[in-house]
């Protein structure tokens, strides 16, 4: 029989790596791989379905569960995570701590973002932000004319308002016009520049670390998607998908395991590891269902919660039945 030749679209990451370069293959499958950035991969998948298989936003994701018209069949493959305490920036010439965002301007490039709706998640449970207590403002980062991907109905108390026309949040940050910025890439341009301007938490990574230790969740970002139609007509598909992605990540876990020469462009990678391992355990970058349920549960009901998912969808909705466990030897 021969291979299925399918697009596989993901982001230029260690864990992808053996993928792309062909040393780790997807049982039956011959892989047309692209690495790009995560804007271009949403946008192309969600407005044309222009891939076979690749990686998507859970946010975006989610609001297609929901709706029941996602083009993509998810498998657990969790190949973005992040604690996004560091995407948060404000103007420190005014906001103090985070309870100051209330009643303020906090710029967004959209609203519905996986790692805004982690952000607001953050304000929300640990600092009594809630999303309505903010004036949300949306905009590009770098571009003033990025749209938002995926129609919303927000809550009526919820306020969200476009950028003045030809105008970035970033500029807006620069400018004071606003208050804060979230985002899953910094603001750009003069912005980054302003002494006053900075990281809401002044210590980001203590902040993740205290998160970590008090919920025991790791943020995910973003999920693999299989293109519906494929799915039907290959069912053995989706856990193929996750084997390979699962091997991927494996092979990257073990040349990064081995310090005799450092494989990342970064110091003191040999010191984060062992501080990350002790933290959250030797498998800290988990795949599959069942060892991330609670992260995804918590992520539902904030996505939910904010108005960005018109019901309560539940972590097993979300993946193909054949992904929801795997063998052991």
């Amino acid at each position: 029989m021969s291979k299925l030749k399918l697009s596989v679209a993901v982001g230029p990451y260690d864990r992808t790596r053996a993928l792309v370069d062909g040393s780790v293959e997807i049982d039956g499958v011959e892989a047309i791989c692209m690495t790009l950035p995560p804007e271009e991969i949403f946008f192309r998948a969600f407005r044309q379905e222009a891939f076979d298989i690749c990686e998507c936003s859970l946010s975006s994701f989610t609001v297609k569960t929901a709706l029941g018209n996602s083009p993509y069949v998810g498998v657990p493959a969790f190949v973005s995570r992040m604690f996004r305490h560091t995407s948060i920036y404000v103007r420190t010439d005014r906001i103090k701590k985070p309870e100051d965002l209330k009643g303020k301007r906090v710029g967004v490039p959209e609203y519905q973002l996986t790692a805004n709706v982690w952000a607001r998640a953050i304000l929300e449970e640990d600092h009594g932000v809630k999303p309505s207590d903010v004036i949300w403002v949306r905009g590009g980062i770098e571009d003033a004319d990025r749209p938002e991907k995926i129609t919303l109905n927000l809550p009526k108390n919820v306020r969200l308002e476009d950028a003045p026309e030809g105008k970035t949040i970033s500029a807006l940050l620069d400018e004071g016009a606003i208050d804060g910025f979230i985002a899953p890439r910094p603001p750009a341009g003069a912005a980054m520049r302003n002494p006053n301007i900075g990281w809401l938490f002044a210590d980001p990574t203590a902040a993740a670390k205290d998160y970590y230790a008090r919920t025991r969740i790791f943020p995910i970002m973003h999920l693999v998607g299989i293109r519906h139609a494929l799915v039907e007509q290959h069912p053995w598909l989706p856990a193929a998908v996750l084997k390979g992605f699962e091997e991927s990540k494996v092979k990257a876990l073990e040349l990064l395991f081995d310090t005799s020469a450092t494989k990342v462009t970064m110091p003191f990678v040999e010191e984060q590891l062992k501080a990350a391992r002790a933290l959250m355990g030797d498998d800290f970058w988990t795949y599959g269902l069942e060892p991330n349920r609670k992260t995804l549960e918590t992520f539902l009901r904030h996505h939910h919660a904010q108005g960005l998912s018109s019901r309560l969808v539940t972590p097993d909705e979300l993946f193909h039945p054949s992904t929801h466990e795997t063998f052991k030897i």
